[in-house]
This record gives C-alpha cells, sequence and structure tokens, in this order.
C-alpha cells in the first residue's frame, strides 16, 4: 500500500488518535490533524487527505448550538463521503458519519462504558474486512448516544446494549461505535475527564474492572490495525 495523507479530525486533547499514531508510522503516513478544541483551526480542502479519520469526544452530535463546527465538520464529512474518500469513524466519529448521511443520533436506552462483547451481524458473517475478528470479541465502549444505521451501509456488530455498532459503505467508510484503538494513555486520560460518568449502571463498569481488562488493549489494536490495512 503506497503511504496515505492521513487527516484526522480530533474533538478533545484526551480523544487522540491514541494506537493509530503506531499505524501511521508504520505505514509512513503523512499525518495533518483539525484540533477542534483549539481557538483557530482549519477544515481540510478535499484533495489534500486521502483517509479522514474521526475521533470520539464527551459532546453530542446534536450539540451543535454550543459546538457550532460541528455543522461545518459534517459538511465536510458528507462530502468526504460523496467524493469517494476512505473515512473511518470512531465513537463520536461513528455518530457524525451516520449524521452526516442523514440518519439519527439519540441517546441509547442504555448508557455502555467498560469491556463487553460486540457481535457479528447474520450479514457480517462472511464480511472480508472482519475476517480477523471472532463472532464475539470483548472491546471497550464509552458512549451514551447511538445511530441508526445508513441506508447504503452494511450493518457489521451489535452488542446487548446497543444493537447498532458499526457500519461499512463499501470498502472505503467504516464506523465503529467502539473503541479498538484506546492504549493505556489515552483511556487513563477518558478516566481523568470524563470519569464522573461511571454511574452505578447495568452497562457501566467502573475503574476497577475497566482497568483490570487493560491486557486486551494489544489484541484489540491489532484489530484496528487490520481495518486500516483493507480498507480502500
Amino acid at each position: 500500500m503506497k503511504p496515505l495523507r492521513i487527516h484526522v479530525f480530533q474533538h478533545v486533547l484526551f480523544e487522540g488518535p491514541g494506537c493509530l499514531t503506531n499505524w501511521f508510522e508504520q505505514n509512513n503516513c503523512t499525518v495533518a490533524y483539525t484540533r477542534f478544541y483549539e481557538p483557530e483551526f482549519e477544515i481540510p480542502a478535499l484533495d489534500s487527505f486521502d483517509r479522514l479519520v474521526v475521533m470520539g469526544g464527551p459532546m453530542s452530535v446534536n450539540d451543535d448550538e454550543q459546538y457550532p463546527w460541528l455543522n461545518a465538520e459534517k459538511a465536510t464529512i458528507n462530502e468526504a463521503v460523496e467524493r469517494g474518500k476512505s473515512v473511518v469513524g470512531i465513537c463520536l466519529g461513528s455518530q457524525l458519519i451516520a449524521s452526516a448521511l442523514g440518519q439519527r443520533i439519540y441517546p441509547n436506552t442504555f448508557a455502555e462504558i467498560g469491556w463487553f462483547p460486540i457481535v457479528k451481524t447474520a450479514g457480517a458473517k462472511d464480511e472480508q474486512l472482519l475476517r480477523d475478528f471472532q463472532h464475539e470479541t470483548i472491546v471497550f465502549h464509552w458512549h451514551g448516544d447511538t445511530f441508526d444505521i445508513p441506508p447504503q451501509a452494511s450493518h457489521l456488530f451489535y452488542s446487548e446494549a446497543c444493537p447498532n455498532q458499526s457500519f461499512v459503505i463499501g470498502n472505503k467508510v467504516l464506523a465503529l461505535q467502539f473503541h479498538l484503538e484506546v492504549t493505556e494513555e489515552s483511556l487513563e486520560g477518558m478516566l481523568e475527564h470524563v470519569g464522573g460518568e461511571l454511574k452505578d449502571d447495568r452497562f457501566v463498569q467502573d475503574k476497577t474492572i475497566i482497568r483490570a481488562n487493560y491486557p486486551r488493549m494489544g489484541a484489540n489494536n491489532q484489530l484496528l490495525f487490520r481495518l486500516m490495512d483493507l480498507l480502500d
């Protein structure tokens, strides 16, 4: 694969690309950022990147009055998809892709925070993009909202707490509501900044359980690397 020009949309300081920085380096990618939390940021020209990576964040896709840049971000994502760019969204990023494509983003029945299994849908069992995934895979989640699946997309995963966990459009656009990218450093940052969301609830784990599952990170990171390899 030729070196890609990556552009990262980052919404808060503590939710960066995580392990993806290693993938970028290993694949000799050039990487640029739009950091929406900085006073002056620039939306990139579409011809300046090959793949757009849209990260997570504690805000909602629907918080456009508080974060007016969300509208410009969604417009850019929509145009990138229309132009046939490769687009990857993680957590909030996956919801932004769905919203940019006209789908509803709304509170899930349950908040889902911690290490819980995702399950392949019946339609995804022969999906080549997922060939390194087992039928069930335990991954890290941190979300309260969810999305509807775009009609042109293939539904990939569900969990007990949340029916719509992931979708793909062709081999170009991938939405992951869960966090395969987390490292110990990035997850500690999330616990520090938004750990107040760890309420006693059915699908919310406490810090002790979350940290006890840190050994899962390496295998999850490798799954994300494989997805990044296989996308067009």
